[in-house]
């Protein structure tokens, strides 16, 4: 397993699944971007380094000892895909966007924040009904009326303490426009006959701006943002550039040495026989917003070795992850996926913490559902967290 550090050169594309092209369309970018669009471009790049028939392999013709082929991958796996920052001393911060446990409130109609408040879980009386299937209900018990501040994220200080069942605070928070900025582009559509400008085909297109350093300045505030990228099964490429998201922009690979991601406590998680999951990228589950390895109706999670029971559920309204496959040349099939941040408390947990380090490792995939494509790419990706309330 290695790390790296991409850095952009240049502002980013990162495109969905909206069509994109006509004369008057405006092309949204999503940041961050699924993990996907990072593991191809790993892959295309690390096909290049080894100098594989690239029309070849996409015939699957040819097979790389750590990318397999198109239709069957090998070894290759990202296993973790975040936000980060890189500061001039060369320290590596992880951040996070709030999960869906934590609600950032703002205070009145101002952008700054009042509060974070966690979510409760609670059981209803008898007296109400309700179509949620679980025990418990997660409740927000605000003492005033409040609305969420949007657009921050959790410093690597503040994730951590999310891990160990603390609550993290204000100053745990940085607000994106501090880390990025989003600007509109004008573009003009190409005739595909004459490669020359078509009259009436203006679009527009929204780039990602990263933060890059300031000059030669040596402050600890100097830091520059990009996205840190853990992959197993493969050798990652160490310096160089990658081509990513729409027009191929290019961000440069940094190789992180000594970096140790926070963990929750794993013992702690096995004496309370408890714990909560929490999505690390977008979930393809068979069941929907259920994770692979549940049980419907009974809400039993049996996978990796890990047995527990499904008491409560916080996920956001479905995504639709697709893509566009390059070996191909056709779109990817589009999944309805659970999106990242989304949190599920278990109890009646019986498992060690082997079996517990394997889940997070393995991610929420089975023998019985098995996508080798979607898995090598990132997704359904898992933080374990103590679950202290």
């Amino acid at each position: 397993m290695s790390y790296v550090f991409l850095e952009p050169v240049d502002v980013l594309f990162l495109r969905g699944n909206e069509g994109f092209g006509d004369p008057g369309s405006y092309g949204e970018s999503y940041m961050p971007p699924w993990p996907s669009v990072i593991a191809g471009a790993l892959r295309s790049r690390i096909l290049a380094d080894d100098r594989c028939d690239l029309a070849a392999f996409a015939r699957g013709l040819v097979r790389h000892p750590s990318l397999g082929t198109p239709a069957e991958p090998g070894p290759f796996r990202v296993l973790a895909f975040h936000v980060a920052r890189r500061f001039a001393d060369a320290r590596i911060q992880l951040l996070m966007a709030p999960p869906a446990d934590l609600f950032v409130e703002s205070s009145g109609g101002s952008p700054r924040i009042r509060s974070l408040r966690p979510l409760r879980l609670e059981s209803l009386a008898p007296t109400l009904a309700s179509s949620y299937p679980l025990p418990l209900h997660p409740v927000l018990a605000q003492p005033r009326q409040g609305k969420p501040a949007e657009g921050y994220w959790l410093t690597e200080e503040g994730w951590r303490e999310y891990l160990e069942g603390k609550f993290p605070r204000r100053n745990h928070l940085v607000k994106h426009s501090e880390l990025w900025c989003l600007e509109p582009r004008v573009g003009v559509g190409l005739d595909p006959a004459t490669r020359a400008a078509a009259e009436g085909r203006l679009f527009t297109s929204v780039a990602v701006a990263m933060r890059a350093f300031k000059g030669n300045v040596q402050s600890a505030e100097n830091f520059a943002v990009g996205f840190l990228v853990e992959i197993t099964g493969a050798e990652a490429p160490r310096d160089g550039l990658l081509r990513v998201g729409g027009d191929g922009r290019g961000m440069v690979v940094s190789e992180v040495c000594g970096y140790a991601p926070p963990e929750p406590d794993y013992d702690a998680i096995v004496r309370s026989h408890r714990f909560r999951m929490i999505l690390a990228s977008p979930g393809i589950f068979p069941e929907g917003w259920l994770p692979t390895g549940l049980t419907c109706g009974s809400w039993e999670f049996d996978l990796h070795g890990v047995r527990a029971r499904l008491v409560s559920a916080c996920v956001a309204r479905a995504e639709v992850v697709s893509g566009w496959d390059l070996a191909r040349q056709q779109p990817k099939p589009a999944w309805r996926a659970a999106p990242a941040g989304s949190v599920y408390w278990f109890d009646e947990l019986e498992a060690d913490e082997d079996a517990l380090r394997r889940l997070v490792a393995e991610g929420l995939w089975s023998a019985n559902w098995l996508d080798r494509q979607r898995r090598a790419e990132g997704f359904n990706r898992i933080w374990l967290a103590q679950w202290a309330n």
